[in-house]
């Protein structure tokens, strides 16, 4: 009882020491938001000295006042989270965030007897504070003296004697758990022996309660995964991990990471590129708590292209065709061939010279032919197709080579042009025989079976032109119909957007500012925010759950990283794309020649070893010879099967099950079915609060809960060629507790254990 009073008593001492580093830090906040709304109001008083310089030099520094006032009034969860204790260094030299530079310890910073003092104590933080006299109060999570916090380990400590995770909510710590580098020493701060309390900060993050949206894993990020979001941005970075090695906190690290690093060089902006909607809700809120917003895009693969929205999904068959590289072929002669719709004239009749000029149907097929012997997008050649017909008819005009003086004759034929390009009879004709395409105008013709079958002659089968046909009939959206919009995008050429009209703004109308600058330019901020709303490319894009990307997505999200560095995030244990070498060769495409740098994250932060265990059984079968990634802790909870029995009801099974769970853990719990049962599952769950969801197969890629329920794993597997990757995945989504739900498909043995599970 002594013992553990003596060691209460620490704890509170040592949270009390954060206590007191907290509170001065929000002291020193508050002095800077102050100093930041001083500029602000400076800057706006700027605008009414009244001349160009004086207006541009306001917006300049409102903007750049705005963001850093933004940043500090955010009120984080836990804006302190880390603490390193570290030996002095070989060298005095200090860097731009006022830390030593120095990485190993000085020679002499170990005496013979195995003590040592500590010679820096850096705090660690989401945004970088410096006091008044520009010492440190809290690093950047991102600046190069944070690294020892991530990447140190009793192997390899560094400096680093101990590593402290201090939990706090709002301006108060909560605790601290610690973690020894260096256990051998003894060291000494201050002429007092460094503390050490807890039994770890890895352990205590993994135990907290999961919610329905993502939290970042700043304070507890380990090593492998810091040399990812690190990494140098040239070329292409590409992290594999199996599941629950951090893969897509890692990606959002990253996105933060560069920005602090060179914010010019992606002033460009950021893509983060995510398999499901379901997965962005999850994972938006990270940057912001991160300290980085406004600069990074986090899109799911059916929101790429602007105007449309996947809200439906397609079956395996259908989505098999519609991703495949096939479709590209099909998608060009169905941009051609939706030229000739049913209503499109095949007579043009005009009249110039007083004489009657007609175009028959032949020949007016020969001139479209003509036209579409280029490359060029089927809109962009519009203009093209304008001078043909005109040739044509000023061929039968009579009028070629009346006049010899070229000069004449030129005038002639501009005569011409000009008295039948403006009659309504050949604008109307132009109009209906070259129309100006949409991309969605194409997909809807290609809903005609007939048509379809056209284009795609010798490309796809019968059977496949119908399954498509049918499914573009709908007015919903898949997320494969959106990656052959935006092929068709290309395919057509978009028409150039009208420039969105700037607001009125009372600085324009000061006293003489107009004959000055009567239309005043756009300010970086109106520029900035037009540019973000009409970005189309980007400057670093990071792809996340890459295995699941199909030719077709990897075409569509390749053209917004033409210019990009790139990090491709994923696992192909986890694939849900049926032909992973086409996609393969569509990414290396995307890709181009760019070097690539690759990196392997092996540890299992989110399953528990018993769960992992059961996981890997459906690994082996599914990709026969692939390793597991290891999972670094054990709850003594194995995963519970449960049998549907005769005449049992499926819904109240589910039902039952759902609640008992919600019972056992704090957090969330995921019910993961066949896509074919999502709904129903839906209505199953009707009425049990908002920690219990239920979710489609496909849905579950990247999310994680407390305890999960997968309903059925051999309607799961029969879904599609890649169905047994598809039920690894939803096998990995718990943190905590799994129960495995059995029908008569899934031949259970007496104890609910489905066949696809026993060893």
């Amino acid at each position: 009882m002594a013992a553990q009073e003596a060691v209460d008593t620490v704890r509170d001492r040592e949270i009390g020491v954060e206590q007191e580093h907290l509170d001065q830090v929000y002291r020193r906040l508050e002095e800077k938001i102050h100093e930041a709304e001083f500029l602000m109001n400076d800057a706006a008083q700027r605008g009414q000295v009244g001349t160009p310089g004086a207006l541009a030099e306001r917006d300049a520094q409102v903007f750049r006042a705005g963001i850093h006032l933004n940043r500090l009034n955010n009120e984080f969860e836990d804006f302190l989270f880390g603490r390193i204790d570290l030996l002095y260094g070989k060298d005095g030299k200090k860097g731009p965030d006022g830390a030593y530079t120095s990485v190993e310890p000085a020679e002499d910073a170990v005496r013979a007897d195995n003590t040592a003092d500590i010679g820096e104590t850096l705090h660690i933080g989401r945004i970088g504070v410096l006091d008044s006299d520009y010492a440190p109060l809290v690093i950047d999570w991102r600046a190069p003296a944070a690294a020892p916090f991530y990447r140190s380990t009793p192997v390899d400590p560094g400096r680093v004697v101990r590593r402290r995770v201090i939990r706090s909510k709002g301006r108060r710590v909560l605790g601290v758990e610690d973690d020894l580098m260096r256990p051998e020493l003894r060291a000494t701060l201050d002429g007092r022996e460094l503390p050490v309390i807890g039994d770890g900060a890895l352990m205590a993050a993994l135990g907290q309660a999961r919610s329905h949206t993502m939290r970042d894993i700043v304070s507890s990020i380990q090593a492998e995964q810091d040399l990812v979001i690190r990494a140098p941005a040239a070329s292409v970075t590409y992290v594999e991990g199996g599941p629950g090695t951090g893969k897509t906190a890692v990606a959002l690290h990253r996105a933060a990471y560069l920005l602090y690093q060179d914010r010019r060089r992606y002033a460009g902006g950021i893509l983060i590129v995510s398999p499901t909607p379901l997965l962005v809700s999850y994972t938006e809120g990270v940057l912001p708590s991160l300290g980085e917003e406004g600069q990074v895009a986090i899109r799911a693969v059916g929101s790429l292209v602007d105007g449309a929205e996947a809200t439906a999904y397609d079956d395996p068959a259908v989505a098999r065709v519609k991703g495949s590289s096939r479709m590209v072929h099909v998608l060009r002669k169905a941009a051609r061939g939706a030229l000739e719709g049913p209503g499109a004239p095949q007579l043009l009749r005009v009249v110039a010279f007083g004489r009657r000029l007609e175009l028959e149907a032949d020949e007016l097929r020969r001139i479209r032919h003509n036209v579409l012997g280029g490359t060029a997008p089927v809109n962009l050649l519009r203009p093209r197709a304008r001078r043909l017909l005109l040739d044509a008819l000023y061929a039968k005009s009579g009028a070629v080579g009346r006049h010899s003086d070229p000069e004449l004759a030129a005038e002639l034929r501009s005569s011409f042009d000009e008295d039948v390009s403006t009659e309504d009879s050949f604008l109307s004709f132009l109009d209906g025989w070259w129309p100006e395409l949409t991309p969605r105008q194409v997909l809807d013709a290609m809903a005609d079976e007939r048509r379809l079958g056209r284009w795609a002659r010798r490309i796809l089968n019968q059977g496949e032109v119908r399954r498509v046909a049918r499914s573009l009939r709908r007015r919903e959206l898949s997320v494969h119909d959106v990656a052959l919009l935006d092929e068709l995008n290309t395919l057509l050429g978009a028409p150039a957007r009208p420039r969105k009209k700037r607001e009125y703004d009372p600085l324009d109308q000061l006293t003489g500012l107009e004959e000055l600058m009567p239309v005043r330019e756009e300010t970086q901020r109106e520029r900035a925010e037009r540019l973000a709303a009409e970005r189309t490319e980007y400057a670093h894009v990071i792809v996340d759950e890459a295995q699941d990307l199909t030719p077709m997505q990897w075409r569509m999200v390749g053209r917004r990283g033409r210019h990009a560095t790139w990090t491709v995030v994923g696992d192909p244990a986890q694939s849900s794309w049926s032909d992973p070498d086409e996609a393969a060769e569509a990414r290396d495409e995307a890709l181009g020649s760019r070097p690539r740098r690759r990196f392997e994250l092996t540890v299992n932060y989110r399953n528990p070893a018993e769960i992992a265990e059961l996981a890997a059984k459906v690994l082996a079968l599914a990709m026969p010879g692939k390793e597991s990634p290891r999972a670094v802790r054990s709850t003594g909870v194995e995963p519970r099967f449960v049998a549907l029995g005769k005449g049992a009801d499926l819904a109240e099974t589910v039902r039952l099950e759902a609640e008992r769970l919600l019972g056992e853990v704090d957090g969330t719990v995921g019910v993961v079915v066949a896509m074919n049962r999502r709904a129903e599952a839906a209505g199953w769950l009707a009425g049990l609060g908002e920690r219990v969801v239920a979710l489609g197969s496909l849905e579950a890629k990247g999310l994680e809960y407390d305890a999960t329920v997968v309903v059925s794993p051999a309607e799961i597997a029969d879904e599609s060629p890649a169905g047994l990757r598809v039920l690894y995945v939803a096998l990995t989504r718990s943190t905590q507790a799994l129960t495995v739900l059995s029908g008569d498909r899934d031949v259970p043995d007496g104890a609910g254990v489905p066949d696809l599970l026993r060893d």
